[in-house]
């Protein structure tokens, strides 16, 4: 996939602590976001990454899936065709604490759910049947080996 094909904008929510806001910012550019989407994307995108607080994280997690937690990541795609276009919305303090208790770097865990995120938005999904899940797992760490990075599951 060309880059050119791809454009990322990435925003931070207000609802971030200084610290997390520091965090993520350390390891998260556009540049870099871009790289980790192209990768995973199949053809052209529009993508919109933000990275939100545990506030914001719970309140979209609960009025778009019914589940009232702040989770890691949620995709919101629009379309796929002709033109793959999405929201990702990652959660810091999840991602921070994922990332600790799996012990990995934290830039290595927004990577992942970066390149997770952006095949949601193309119709990759994981919670309807095991097979489509094995599936997207074995894509997710071909992906992750194509950028240098080690298996993340």
């Amino acid at each position: 996939n060309s880059s050119s094909n791809v454009q990322v904008r990435l925003q931070w929510s207000d609802d971030l602590t200084p610290r997390q806001r520091d965090a993520s910012r350390a390891v998260l550019n556009t540049a870099r976001v871009k790289r980790w989407i192209t990768t995973a994307l199949a053809g052209a995108g529009e993508m919109t990454v933000r990275i939100v607080g545990a506030t914001e994280g719970r309140a979209l997690n609960r009025e778009f899936r019914g589940k009232d937690y702040a989770t890691n990541v949620l995709t919101f795609a629009y379309t796929q065709t002709p033109l793959t276009m999405a929201d990702l919305v990652l959660c810091a303090p999840v991602v921070e604490r994922e990332a600790r208790e799996q012990r990995k770097p934290l830039q290595e865990h927004y990577a992942h759910l970066v390149v997770h995120g952006t095949l949601h938005a193309q119709g990759y999904d994981h919670e309807e049947s095991d097979v489509e899940a094995h599936e997207m797992e074995a894509l997710e760490v071909l992906l992750m080996g194509s950028l240098g990075l080690p298996n993340p599951y």
